[in-house]
């Protein structure tokens, strides 16, 4: 099966693995693919960060990527995928439950297979994340 009764994508379980917490280790979908850039918390407007705050720019990143999304004619729980990009694994770890509260409440508690990798830097010298999303809306109505 790769989607629920709806169409919409559906989480692989994997036997004897322990069910994770806050994300999927595989999702499964059949439809059209929608891919995002990585996309960063800035006010898309103006190309500014109204913060350096990370759980203020992962929050804005989030909205920007649910903007994408609705703009192609999808919603959050039609994300399969989400690879973010972090320059603090310490930053990270000390805001993650504020970062889970942001997410629930932009995205849903629709949790999708994720990476998270840490890296030197990002291309805006302010962004403390940046994150690619892949969606899959269902080819038949949901």
């Amino acid at each position: 099966m790769t989607s629920d009764e709806s169409g919409l994508p559906i989480p692989i379980a994997v036997p004897g693995w322990p069910r994770p917490a806050g994300f999927s280790n595989g999702m499964q979908a059949r439809g059209r693919l929608i891919v995002t850039a990585g996309v960063v918390g800035w006010n898309v407007a103006t190309g500014v960060f109204a913060s350096d705050d990370l759980v203020d720019q992962t929050a804005q990143a989030l909205r920007n990527i649910v903007a994408v999304l609705k703009a192609a004619g999808a919603e959050p729980h039609h994300l399969v995928r989400l690879t973010w990009y972090l320059t603090s694994r310490d930053e990270y770890v000390a805001a993650r439950a504020a970062i889970g509260a942001q997410y629930r409440a932009i995205v849903g508690r629709h949790f999708p297979a994720m990476a998270v990798i840490f890296v030197s830097g990002l291309l805006e010298p302010r962004a403390r994340v940046e994150i690619e999303a892949t969606a899959v809306v269902p080819d038949s109505p949901e």
